[in-house]
């Protein structure tokens, strides 16, 4: 009766848990270069289960700084396929979460939307790079902590 293939009672088929349904969060920043790019990176790194993140500039960059790339790689964080894109390239899609870290108003229809006091390093040193990287990466943790914890 118990041969290959049967499950056990009380098994692995029991205990699943429904996967929870990934919210679809969007950071903005000025350039798309910076804090937006790191925020979608945490997000990626540390809460592809719960969060599909992507990024987006009022004024989006050429490219994204090298410091940014360098502070992120330095947490082992990888963006290699990430570029700068402004709000027009991602604002036909929904987002249930805007974070907003860009110091302007914000008014995305059926989004919830979070501001972040975020200083841009953009021209800054390495050193305020790495704060404002640590800043982030704290908040993204503690944005995937509350969506994971929400009810339902």
């Amino acid at each position: 009766m118990g041969g290959h293939g049967a499950v056990p009672r009380g098994g692995a088929a029991q205990a699943a848990k429904p996967a929870a349904v990934k919210k679809r969060v969007l950071f903005v920043c000025i350039g798309n270069s910076c804090r937006s790019q790191m925020a979608e990176a945490f997000a990626k790194a540390y809460g592809s289960d719960i969060i599909e993140p992507q990024s987006a500039g009022l004024s989006p960059a050429m490219v994204i700084a090298p410091l940014t790339r360098q502070v992120l790689g330095e947490k082992n964080v990888r963006m290699d396929d990430h570029f700068p894109k402004g709000l027009d390239v991602v604002s036909r899609q929904p987002f249930d979460i805007i974070v907003n870290m860009s110091g302007a108003k914000l008014a995305i229809p059926g989004a919830r939307v979070l501001e972040w006091p975020v200083q841009d390093p953009i021209g800054q040193r390495e050193e305020v790079y790495r704060t404002v990287a640590a800043q982030i990466e704290g908040l993204v943790m503690r944005l995937i902590l509350e969506l994971r914890t929400a009810p339902g």
